[in-house]
């Protein structure tokens, strides 16, 4: 049943923001009592935190998925964008943005679980695009990796980039097309065009 529960959860969180989704509303969705629902989780910040990791590993799986169909890692960093995307809204309302606001601690412990799980693998498609030509051959994957996810973590800060202000599909393909034009060789940069052209058509 938690896991149930985990699951509706994280799936209202997403739609509706953390602030806005009430145990009360979480124990209509699944047409139990609050009363169970307490049974399972003490209060809602433990709620939060369990469907937030739950949301977070369903991400890392999709990003595992698409290293391993990409057909190079630029195709690669541009499907990440895409698929990352939907977990994001340019609203007050943004899960992302009411985490950050309202649940700072569990905020923080999910930033620091980024690089752990993230940072392998923006390092091994770093590598990945040296060895093919698409990357400069002189670049410190650790560090670029390191600096690459800072810089994600940057623009989504609310009190960088308020909502209210930024568009954050926008404020993603800023920064992809900013951190890949940093690294590529001639061949990428050709790729990268190709990539920008596509998405400038829809």
């Amino acid at each position: 049943m938690k896991e149930i529960i985990v699951q509706k959860a994280s799936t209202l969180f997403i739609q509706r923001g953390f602030k806005s989704v009430t145990m009360d509303d979480l124990a209509d969705a699944l047409a139990i009592s609050k009363k169970t629902l307490y049974a399972h989780f003490e209060n809602k910040e433990q709620l939060v935190r369990e469907s937030s990791f739950f949301v977070f590993n369903q991400v890392c799986g999709e990003i595992e998925l698409i290293k391993n169909k990409a057909a190079h890692p630029i195709e690669e960093l541009y499907t990440v964008k895409s698929a990352v995307l939907k977990y994001y809204q340019n609203e007050d309302t943004s899960p992302a943005y009411q985490l950050q606001k309202y649940y700072p601690e569990i905020y923080t412990e999910l930033k620091d679980q980024e690089y752990d799980r993230l940072g392998i693998m923006v390092q091994s498609s770093l590598k990945l695009g040296v060895s093919t030509g698409l990357f400069r051959p002189n670049i410190d994957a650790d560090f670029v990796s390191r600096l690459y996810l800072n810089g994600m973590r940057g623009i989504r800060d609310i009190d960088i980039f308020p909502p209210s202000q930024f568009n954050m599909k926008a404020l993603f393909e800023s920064y992809l097309e900013y951190h890949v034009r940093a690294i590529v060789t001639p061949k990428g940069l050709g790729i990268l065009n190709e990539f920008i052209a596509n998405t400038d058509q829809k």
